[in-house]
């Protein structure tokens, strides 16, 4: 049911924003902001379970905590690079949404080379 809430919130605040666009321009740009700030503190909760999901796993499981913590960074950034695009791009700004999005993407390549590196030596040490 949650998801309905948050679509309906965001469906309202684009018909708010269309029509403030119309009479004024400046505040439609608030209006997407203040919306989507509104979700994303709506997703607090979400985020909470996943967190400790994640520290379940990682008791279950052998796994090292530099590669739980490394995907949550990954998480982290394409949200939140996700959003600040969005509302680069609702606000007119393609160019600096594409120069965002190119940074999240390159921020995540360089985050999961350490976990790349320690996949090709265990596979280099299953072939030996």
């Amino acid at each position: 049911m949650d998801i309905i809430k948050i679509s309906l919130l965001g469906v309202c605040g684009v018909m708010l924003g269309f029509l403030m666009k119309g009479t004024k321009p400046e505040y439609a740009c608030f209006i997407t902001v203040g919306i989507g700030l509104v979700i994303m503190g709506l997703a607090v909760g979400k985020i909470r379970y996943l967190f400790e999901s994640l520290g379940k796993i990682q008791e279950a499981l052998p796994v090292d905590t530099e590669y739980i913590s490394t995907l949550v960074k990954m998480v982290g950034i394409t949200y939140i690079g996700q959003f600040a695009s969005g509302i680069c791009k609702d606000a007119g700004y393609s160019t600096t949404a594409a120069q965002i999005e190119l940074f999240c993407k390159l921020s995540v390549m360089v985050l999961s080379m350490p976990v790349l590196m320690a996949l090709l030596r265990t596979i280099q040490e299953f072939m030996v």
